[in-house]
């Protein structure tokens, strides 16, 4: 029997620090609007943008090197339907697939 692995220590998984608190929580503490806390700790969409077509571009690789959906899943730490998206994603950005 295996060993349950949380997903932020699969191979290949990155996630990112979960918040403590919610902006509407932040902004009562600090005296603002929950839309300033947001603007402030969102990620700039330039890096997220870029970090989701690294992701695409890896699923669409895994799957051209002859892997099946279940074992792309294990590999990259996601669902079977995530990795359904990113190749349909994929395909739709023109990455080879």
């Amino acid at each position: 029997m295996t060993e349950h692995i949380p997903v932020r220590k699969r191979k290949g998984a990155e996630t990112r620090a979960r918040r403590t608190m919610t902006a509407k929580e932040g902004a009562a503490r600090l005296g603002v609007s929950p839309r300033t806390v947001q603007r402030i700790i969102a990620e700039p969409r330039e890096e997220f943008e870029a970090r989701a077509q690294e992701r695409r571009e890896r699923a669409a690789a895994l799957r051209a090197s002859g892997l099946k959906y279940k074992e792309i899943a294990e590999e990259m730490g996601i669902s079977t339907g995530a990795v359904g998206a990113l190749l349909h994603e994929a395909r739709k950005s023109s990455v080879s697939s």
